[in-house]
């Protein structure tokens, strides 16, 4: 084997290795199913008077309130009632200690005028509703604000990371204030936004959001890795890429906008098994067509793609689809249409586009390079990718049906 080409083949390799391992340092365990999203809608019903309604996980506000008062029977009732099911007695519970939620939820989540906090009384008793197929606590707090001010800051600290329970909880505000509307997405870095902040400044919350959602998802990683593996000429790693974003870019502004629902139940798994299809389907080729499988095998067809291309293409497309919906779940917004919602989760939609072409950018060159000095050796390098690639998908469909 020339030199030449086993020094490509490491470069490929370390550059794939390099961002499964970036993306597992982002935060592969938050990434589906361990990390939460809190709600939140802020208005203004009358001057120094700021209105917040909180959207929190059920079990999550129970067991947090309860560790941060010490209030076992807090934690005891709580948890019966979880698991009851019961709504009605899961909302009792939470109003029968309310003392401790109240507590807990507004040292976490604050609101200041002019520098300085308003103060929260809560309004009514808490609800609970279904949200992604989870009970969710609703809380209404009302903040009076004694410094006169046109300029409002809201702060979310809920669910931290040091809890134990949960890691890369986001807090999506959607407000009307301070004659503005729009949205703002909160996390640990940047757990507070201003009203005073120009639209520039909320829509790189987005965007930064998106790339790092990106990142953080292994899963939405290796189908990606999965994509390029298999892709044998530029064209058709174009052709890929952009079906992909097309069809993620559907689901994910219909789902996001509440037009298109569907439970994660489904989405979870199907994400994983098309991980599975993609880099088994690159097996598949080599399996046939040994040496053969990176050629086209083209008669006069559109694009200069055989039929084997545009099959998979479709089938990227297939799941790219439903991989939008993972990402719509991910942003956790759930609101009515508008003009800014629509543009905050463009802006969101592009940090995930940048980080792709990116990675594409970084790791197709490269494979091509290798492919062209020894083709045997870029055939074992994209091999052993999608091999690995299809047994974590297998494992991670097992883990998501169960």
């Amino acid at each position: 084997m020339p030199h030449r080409a086993r020094r490509a083949a490491l470069i490929v390799l370390a550059c794939i290795g390099t961002a499964l391992v970036a993306a597992m340092g982002a935060g592969a365990a938050s990434a589906h199913g361990f990390s939460s999203v809190v709600y939140v809608d802020v208005t203004s019903p009358e001057q120094d008077r700021v209105r917040t309604e909180l959207g929190l996980e059920y079990d999550l506000l129970v067991v947090s309130a309860a560790d941060y008062q010490q209030d076992d029977p807090l934690f005891q009732d709580g948890t019966d009632a979880f698991d009851s099911g019961d709504p009605v007695q899961q909302a009792a519970a939470l109003n029968a200690h309310a003392d401790s939620v109240d507590a807990y939820v507004t040292e976490r989540f604050t609101v200041a005028a002019g520098g300085e906090p308003c103060a929260a009384e809560q309004v009514g008793d808490m609800t609970i509703a279904q949200r992604d197929g989870v009970p969710y606590a609703f809380v209404v707090l009302d903040h009076t604000c004694t410094v006169p001010s046109g300029v409002h800051e809201v702060t979310s600290t809920l669910f931290p990371d040091s809890e134990g329970y949960v890691s890369g909880t986001k807090t999506i505000v959607t407000y009307e204030l301070d004659g503005q509307t729009g949205s703002a997405a909160l996390d640990a870095q940047h757990p507070s936004f201003s009203t005073e902040q120009t639209w520039t400044e909320r829509f790189w919350e987005f965007f930064r959001l998106g790339a790092e959602h990106l990142l953080g998802g292994l899963d939405h990683i290796l189908f990606l890795l999965a994509v390029i593996a298999g892709s044998r000429r530029l064209r058709e790693i174009v052709l890929a890429a952009t079906t992909f974003t097309l069809a993620h870019s559907v689901t994910f502004m219909l789902a996001a906008t509440g037009l298109v629902h569907v439970s994660p139940g489904f989405v979870e798994p199907v994400i994983a098994l098309s991980i599975a299809v993609v880099a088994g389907w690159h097996l598949w080729q080599i399996r046939e067509r040994g040496l053969h499988a990176t050629d086209l095998v083209v008669t006069g067809g559109h694009l200069s793609l055989d039929r084997a291309g545009w099959v998979r293409i479709g089938v990227v497309f297939c799941f790219g689809l439903v991989h939008g919906l993972g990402f719509a779940g991910a942003l956790g917004i759930d609101e009515a249409w508008s003009w800014t919602l629509l543009w905050s989760l463009l802006v969101f939609n592009v940090g995930i586009e940048v980080v792709q072409l990116a990675i594409i950018a970084v790791v197709f060159p490269l494979l091509a390079l290798l492919r062209r000095r020894s083709p045997r050796l870029g055939l074992w390098a994209t091999g052993t990718v999608a091999t690995v690639v299809a047994v974590m998908g297998l494992v991670w469909f097992v883990e998501r049906v169960r």
